[in-house]
């Protein structure tokens, strides 16, 4: 499975008003449960006067459910931060979290209109939203004689490796990071480039 996808590369706002309530929709980016909370915790203390600060987050892959979170924040069940969820999941964009701010405007707009306004305003600031791509990677320890340096050296671009640190005692150490999914081709190479007189293991400080 590909550990590659696109993640939000910084906030992003959007504002529309429908019924005379307005909806302010900031999305951004959210690597962990804490930070998507954080992430809540500042929209709300932005918009402190708000009549609702509702949010949804997808922690995790695009579509990824184990570390999804929701609330209506006080709009009525179902309304808001379902909607908002929704559309996150199906967004196909990772590490995100929604927050749309509403301040009411004397006309009610029903369950129906709530659902469409929370929902599209995520909608519209996904749009607009800056991302760029994760991508998973490991940390490794690769010990070789001396002689296939020069080799290990040239191959490791071959797999997006990148030498972090190098070392030179009996043999040579280096530490390399490189995508997750490269991990178990990058150590075949290595073992086949030293004749299987390399190690491979992951990199402990």
């Amino acid at each position: 499975m590909s550990r590659r996808y696109p993640v939000p590369a910084g906030r992003h706002r959007v504002e529309e008003t429908r019924d005379r309530s307005r909806f302010i929709a900031t999305v951004g980016p959210a690597r962990t449960v804490e930070e998507a909370r954080a992430f809540v915790a500042e929209v709300a203390e932005e918009f402190p006067d708000a009549t609702h600060n509702c949010w949804a987050h997808v922690v995790g892959p695009p579509g990824d459910t184990s570390r999804a979170g929701m609330s209506d924040a006080g709009e009525p069940h179902g309304t808001a931060g379902r909607p908002m969820l929704d559309v996150l999941l199906g967004s196909g964009v990772g590490d995100v979290v929604a927050v749309v701010t509403r301040y009411y405007g004397g006309r009610k707009l029903g369950k129906g209109g709530l659902v469409r306004a929370y929902g599209d305003g995520v909608k519209l600031a996904l749009e607009g939203m800056p991302t760029r791509e994760f991508v998973e990677s490991v940390e490794l320890r690769v010990t070789i004689p001396y002689r296939a340096v020069p080799q290990f050296k040239s191959m490791a671009a071959e797999y997006e490796a990148r030498v972090l640190d190098e070392s030179y005692t009996t043999d040579a150490t280096f530490r390399v990071s490189l995508p997750k999914e490269e991990a178990p081709q990058f150590a075949d190479a290595v073992f086949g480039m030293t004749n299987g007189s390399a190690a491979v293991e992951p990199w402990a400080a």
